[in-house]
């Protein structure tokens, strides 16, 4: 960071402390509040005591009358904007904790918040205490400028950006006006309460929206000291709630999501997303973005437009892919390779050499007849076309990103956005284990302190732990694969020798229903493993100590990633990259361990089972992430509430309703991230696979996009509003993907797939003019002579055939180099070398092309940018101006006054004389 850099940051650090000590020490010259907000913050003085008795009953008697959806005190004027609620602890620290609440309380107080207290007598299960928090006018425009919230200062006069032609077209998916865009578009500045009259402030009252109220309250509850303990300043509800001191803090929704408010209660927006926006009927509807956004905050608001964003973007490519799908269908039936292997003149007279050792007998190409038609869908010419498309499409996805992202920054006033403070405030943990403090370099401040040899032991642990763990994954994709492996023989026996199932062999062969049991396993350990490998990455991370909320959201991010990444993608690699690549040959196997054969691929090539194992994890995965999102907090809520439920005719309050929700949790949105980002690993890494991801992914989000919405409107606490102008570092691990997803396909389509074997043919060993792929198949495979097994391995009954066949390229046994590589495997290896090379250059030729072309913010966002910027510019000017010329106006009137007043002085002392 440069020297001016440095000056500026702070400068502005002082300008915060400055505002807000100004305002904290003008709050402590004022009375806080009336008579009544006395009685209702606990203040009362002592000639009071008779008045306040009556305004107790008073206010008992409207509290009767209240409506349990109402969102404002007792008063029924001051809006709720954020509740902490507590219970009785009856153990040694309930004093110290009761010492420590109150404490809080009176702070909370000092900096001009006005809190009112629940009794537990009014709560629903006569336990809870409840204490709501205000934030009145001054302590809103403080921290607003603290904060540095942009508000409105003129209607915008810049034009919407124009349509397209066809744009009629899209009636249907559209939301009426008034819930797309619930409020005008305006020019913004950075609110300062010197300037109030510069913004357009109608009601005081609805000025700032809720989000914005309980970010301010959220601000100032985080840096709210309760006390000084050991000789250390502690502050902050999150020490707090940590501590069980407070047992939850959350701010309200406006009102009950299935029905409208009612006066004098302000609109009810959760009502208003819960019919646009979380109703399953609507799926087909565009999302109310503006009102995500005013109600839950920008962080929370981007990534619905990300998964918005991404989910269009998945209808292109599950077009392209359910047309490559279809072009396998239907040029399935003229597939030579698939007909030369049903023909039982061709694929019938193919004896194919035993699968494993001993129980395993020859067996007949044929029997594979309908598994080779299943893997022609999916590896045929178009396999090629995908794979370089969607290498494409993953660039134009980032690229086009990158612009929706831009446009959101400018229309949510978040272009000159810097890190919330609450991201890079300190965590409690870092400063309770801190016996050391620092001078910061930039504020000059003493702070909290931790050596590297402090953390170093807990770094060494968690990589240690990290590492552990994946390779425990590695350790059970090695245990399914010897699973697949003693299976293989059992399941080949038993189908072979039971009569009841012939008329299944023809689809059900050994290798499929291995493959399958596998594929099923290998998914249940993920989410066995997933469970766990979650609440202990959540504990390593905790004892590294991250100095901040960033760092440790960070921290997270990157061990989670890992670990989800070889856990879910581990066995696709190896069914991709590995199986059937070392197997060896008849006489000559590879064995795992000594004990087991290594598998070998189907004569039609490893795609098919690469395509089962994908399709089973990812559509496992997403149908048990939807229904845990939709069914874990529904469950939750209904326990909750049945167990505070007393049937009494107590009043079940709008913030008792609250505090029986789940709670979304700082890291909710970290989970939804990882979910859809592992999801875009399934549908980049290995498409070439399965051009049907990107449809089963689309399908997915267009569920998952309500489910989120359902269960954030109706099923979770509302959470605090925070800020961001992007995805942050999931951007980066995209691109990172996106990258790495060029090379796996490109080694899919040469190594996993039988196209380049049949491009080498066709073109260099075809024999047949007219029909180029005829014998294709033949050529594919090689011949062993049964008297070279080693009688370890040999079959147990004995045929009167004398040779068997195997997928290779290898001499025959009457060649003088008999069982070593022919030409044509040297041949097939350079073309899939050569391949690889040029699809790599191409895409990413592509790619760096496209990335140059498209620009990263449009150019209709930067002139509209360019245009506010001036014109905010000109608005402050003038008022500035104004100003000026009003306070010159009236000193100059004030001047003239004191000038007629002395001369007149100066006549009547000369008459006088």
């Amino acid at each position: 960071m440069g020297d001016p850099d440095v000056l500026e940051m702070v400068q502005e650090e002082e300008r915060i402390s400055n505002i807000e000590t100004e305002y904290i020490f003008g709050m402590n010259e004022q009375p806080l509040s009336s008579r009544e907000t006395s009685f209702l913050i606990g203040e009362e003085p002592v000639s009071a005591k008779r008045f306040n008795l009556f305004l107790r009953r008073r206010l008992m008697f409207k509290k009767d009358e209240q409506s349990k959806d109402s969102i404002f005190f007792r008063d029924g004027i001051r809006q709720i904007d954020f509740v902490l609620s507590y219970v009785d602890d009856m153990k040694k620290e309930a004093d110290f904790k009761a010492e420590r609440r109150k404490e809080f309380e009176q702070n909370l107080r000092k900096t001009g918040l006005e809190l009112e207290v629940e009794d537990k007598r009014n709560s629903e299960d006569g336990r809870t205490y409840f204490v709501k928090i205000h934030a009145p006018w001054e302590v809103l425009v403080t921290y607003a400028e603290v904060l540095g919230i942009k508000m409105p200062i003129q209607e915008s006069d810049i034009p919407p950006a124009e349509t397209f032609p066809f744009s009629y077209m899209l009636g249907p998916l559209k939301l009426p006006k008034n819930v797309r865009h619930p409020r005008p578009e305006y020019f913004t500045a950075q609110f300062t309460r010197h300037r109030q009259e510069l913004f357009l402030i109608e009601d005081e009252s609805s000025f700032f929206p809720s989000s914005s109220r309980n970010r301010i309250v959220y601000y100032i509850l985080s840096r709210c000291p309760f006390g000084v303990e050991d000789g250390k300043k502690k502050f902050g509800i999150e020490r707090l709630l940590t501590s069980n001191t407070y047992s939850s803090a959350y701010p309200l929704h406006d009102g009950q999501y299935w029905k409208p408010s009612e006066p004098p209660n302000p609109v009810n927006e959760r009502y208003v997303l819960c019919q646009n926006w979380a109703r399953f009927s609507y799926f087909y509807k565009e999302q109310p973005l503006d009102l995500v956004r005013n109600y839950f905050g920008e962080k929370i608001a981007m990534y619905f437009v990300f998964l918005g964003f991404y989910t269009e973007m998945l209808s292109f490519a599950a077009v392209v892919g359910l047309a490559c799908f279809i072009y396998g269908l239907l040029s399935m039936d003229g597939n030579s390779s698939s007909t030369e292997i049903c023909d039982p003149m061709i694929g019938g007279q193919i004896i194919m050499c035993p699968l494993c050792d001993l129980v395993c007998d020859y067996w007949r190409l044929n029997t594979t007849c309908l598994a080779s038609k299943i893997s022609y869908l999916f590896d045929n010419e178009s396999t090629v076309f995908f794979a370089i498309f969607m290498g494409i499409w993953v660039t134009l996805f980032l690229e086009f990103w990158k612009q929706r992202q831009a446009r959101m920054e400018y229309e949510w006033d978040l272009v000159d956005f810097e890190e919330e403070q609450q991201q890079l405030q300190l965590r409690p943990e870092f400063e309770a284990m801190c016996k050391h403090r620092k001078m910061n370099a930039v504020t000059k401040e003493m702070e909290p302190y931790m050596p590297l040899c402090s953390r170093l032991p807990w770094y060494f642990l968690s990589g240690a732990t990290v590492t552990l763990w994946m390779a425990l994954v590695i350790a059970c994709m090695v245990a399914v694969i010897v699973y697949r492996l003693s299976v293989f023989a059992t399941f080949a026996s038993f189908m072979e020798s039971e009569a009841s199932l012939k008329h299944v062999k023809s689809f059900l062969t050994p290798q499929i229903t291995t493959s399958l049991t596998g594929s099923c396993l290998n998914f249940i350990i993920i989410l066995i493993l997933n469970f766990f490998y979650e609440k202990i990455s959540a504990w390593i991370t905790k004892m590294e100590i991250p100095r901040t909320y960033q760092e440790y959201e960070s921290s997270l991010t990157l061990k989670m990633f890992l670990f989800q990444f070889v856990n879910f993608y581990s066995s696709c690699f190896y069914v991709a990259f590995f199986k059937g690549k070392f197997v060896g040959y008849p006489g000559k196997y590879t064995y795992m361990f000594n004990v087991w054969r290594s598998e070998e691929c189907d004569p039609g090539g490893c795609l098919i089972e690469l395509t089962t194992q994908l399709t089973i994890i990812m559509t496992g995965k997403q149908i048990f992430g939807n229904i845990k999102e939709a069914i874990y907090p529904m469950v939750l809520n209904w326990w909750r509430r049945r167990k505070a439920r007393t049937n009494s005719e107590k009043l079940y309050s709008r913030w008792e309703q609250d505090h029986d929700l789940e709670t979304f949790g700082s890291l909710g949105l970290f989970y939804e991230y990882l979910e859809t980002v592992i999801q875009f690993g399934f549908v980049t890494l290995f498409v070439a696979s399965f051009p049907l991801a990107p449809l089963l992914a689309l399908l997915n989000n267009i569920i998952e996009i309500r489910v989120d919405a359902w269960k954030l409107t109706t099923q979770y606490r509302r959470p605090v509003a925070a800020k961001a102008h992007s995805i942050g570092v999931w951007q980066d691990i995209l691109y990172g993907m996106t990258v790495l997803s060029v090379a796996t396909n490109a080694f899919i389509v040469a190594f996993t797939s039988d196209i380049i074997p049949r491009l080498v043919y066709y073109y260099a060993y075809s024999k047949d003019a007219t029909e180029p792929m005829r014998g294709y198949v033949n050529d594919s495979l090689s011949t062993f002579l049964i008297a070279d097994f080693p009688n370890h391995t040999a079959p147990w009954e004995k045929r009167d055939f004398t040779t068997c066949r195997y997928r290779d390229y290898r001499y025959p046994p009457d060649h003088e180099q008999k069982y070593f590589h022919n030409m044509q495997y040297w041949h097939v290896l350079a073309a899939k070398m050569t391949f690889i090379i040029v699809m790599e250059h191409v895409v990413f030729l592509v790619k760096f092309l496209l990335a140059w072309m498209i620009p990263d913010v449009p150019k209709d966002v930067l002139d509209r940018i360019k245009r506010e910027k001036l014109m905010t510019i000109k608005i402050l000017h003038d008022f500035e101006l104004n100003k000026l010329k009003e306070n010159l106006r009236i000193n100059s009137s004030e001047l003239a006054k004191q000038v007629i007043i002395q001369e007149n002085k100066v006549q009547l002392a000369k008459s006088a004389v």
